[in-house]
């Protein structure tokens, strides 16, 4: 019994883990840019929802309906002022370009709300959903993976029912005919790269109610969600979510048979395995 529930609690951890990742899948979907300050823009949307809980009595879920918007323009702003002039230039500038800001972003969080532990305070932290007599789910995770295929649900919706989805998906594969039909791919970038950022929102709030965080954790979730990206597939955004989820599976069940300090290398063994076995992913992209 031990083991399901081990097994069933990393599936929920491996929600969020597949949330850390949607917003690197779109970056890469649709403009083919791997974000290195992803995880950064993650850590930044806790804090800036830890300031407005702190400014006002409100949950983080409540707060997310603010800081979403924020977010969404930060991303926007972005792209139109850095990152876009590097797209089109090969792979090495934008890598470059993101790289500083994942530094700007750690050292003005360090600055501005110090190397102390923070986390998001939420009732949710120490409730259990009571599932049966001898099994307990956090309701923290449930609440994570849910709102990760929410997320994910609506982002399929987006994608497939919308003249934007419609045009981010013409983008993603010919730029240059989409051009033609009278898309802009400029203006599209732009869209995707704050709906991207957007989702780092929602990642960094369900985050920071599950874990702590500091100004330094931006790496380690941008190696999450790399991981749970390129297990999933490049670009995939369903492959994406249960990429995360097999690697929080991973984790536990390497802890679980091998104690808590074997957690992190079971998920990266994983990590290796795909990449060597499999470098496409378990779940290709075949349409964004």
């Amino acid at each position: 019994m031990d083991l399901f529930a081990t097994l069933l609690i990393g599936v929920l951890l491996g929600g969020l883990y597949g949330a850390i990742g949607l917003g690197l899948s779109l970056s890469f979907g649709i403009m083919r840019l791997i974000n290195l300050a992803h995880g950064d823009l993650i850590v930044l949307s806790a804090y800036f929802c830890l300031a407005l809980v702190g400014a006002a009595p409100v949950s983080p879920l409540a707060g997310m309906l603010v800081v979403l918007p924020i977010m969404f323009a930060v991303g926007l702003a972005l792209q139109r002022a850095v990152i876009g002039r590097t797209l089109g230039q090969g792979v090495l500038p934008p890598l470059m370009v993101t790289f500083g800001l994942s530094v700007i972003l750690q050292n003005v969080l360090l600055l501005v709300f110090t190397p102390d532990a923070r986390t998001l305070p939420s009732p949710l932290a120490a409730a259990r959903l009571e599932v049966t007599s001898w099994l307990a789910l956090p309701a923290v995770y449930v609440v994570d993976c849910a709102a990760a295929w929410v997320v994910l649900g609506l982002l399929t919706l987006l994608l497939s029912r919308t003249a934007l989805g419609r045009a981010l998906r013409a983008t993603s594969d010919d730029p240059e005919v989409a051009q033609l039909l009278g898309i802009d791919p400029r203006r599209v970038h732009a869209v995707a790269a704050a709906l991207a950022t957007a989702l780092a929102g929602v990642a960094g709030i369900l985050l920071g109610t599950t874990f702590t965080f500091y100004p330094s954790t931006g790496p380690s979730t941008l190696l999450v969600a790399f991981e749970a990206v390129v297990i999933g597939g490049l670009g995939s955004l369903t492959g994406t979510l249960l990429g995360g989820t097999l690697l929080g599976v991973a984790q536990l069940l390497g802890g679980h048979l091998y104690g808590p300090s074997a957690a992190l290398i079971a998920g990266h063994a994983v990590f290796l395995a795909v990449l060597l076995l499999r470098p496409q992913g378990l779940f290709p992209r075949t349409a964004l």
